[in-house]
């Protein structure tokens, strides 16, 4: 594993706290220094600071994802939307916002290499129905011949309904996994993403046929 701060406290209890935990932790304190540390090392999961002395992290991002896979986790200071969109679209998969929690923070690591394993692993990347095909290794979503454009957080949702097919996904779990374990209670938050879902990938949404609600438990997909 590759941790990217330049706050040496933060380095010290992430090291400590990681490597109690069986991880093999690397550390850079720059931008260049982490490009480099990652390209000797090939981490399996990259935690990376946006805020770096010699370049935004959001560049390191950018370079890291020209050639790793690992899933990546953003911690960040900022705590502007616009700024945890930029860091998702650059293909960061989770941004925790400082100063945080250890316990939240593991745990979104855990969720993050869970889905890093699953993707690996599965046995079908592609996944088709009649109205449209999501493929799980490239992370696209094909309607009618065109790519549906889909937020990270409806990708999260759809990703795990569609690992889960034919499963009812608890709502804890669903927001467990997608926003994190602070999230676990707010359940309006599936039922804004899921109806977004339904609009962009259902023919007919009012009467969806692959994206399924089971009425005070969960959620489930079918082909």
């Amino acid at each position: 594993m590759l941790v990217i701060d330049d706050e040496p406290q933060i380095l010290r209890a992430l090291r400590i706290n990681l490597s109690v935990r069986g991880y093999e932790v690397i550390t850079s304190a720059t931008g260049a220094g982490a490009l480099k540390a990652a390209a000797e090392h090939r981490p399996d999961v990259v935690v990376l600071d946006l805020g770096l002395p010699d370049m935004d992290g959001i560049e390191v991002l950018g370079g890291l994802r020209g050639w790793l896979t690992a899933p990546v986790i953003v911690l960040s200071a900022r705590t502007d939307s616009a700024e945890k969109v930029d860091a998702l679209d650059a293909g960061a998969d989770d941004y925790v916002t400082k100063p945080f929690g250890m316990d939240e923070f593991l745990a979104r690591l855990r969720a993050a290499v869970r889905r890093a394993a699953a993707a690996s692993e599965t046995d079908e990347p592609v996944v088709e129905t009649d109205a449209f095909t999501v493929d799980l290794a490239s992370k696209r979503v094909i309607k009618n011949g065109a790519e549906v454009h889909l937020t990270p957080t409806e990708w999260g949702m759809l990703e795990m309904l569609v690992r889960n097919r034919g499963k009812l996904v608890g709502r804890e779990e669903l927001l467990k996994e997608v926003w994190g374990p602070a999230y676990a209670k707010e359940t309006h938050y599936l039922r804004v993403y899921l109806a977004q879902l339904r609009r962009k990938l259902e023919d007919d949404p009012s009467h969806p046929r692959h994206l399924l609600t089971e009425a005070g438990m969960g959620y489930r997909f079918e082909l």
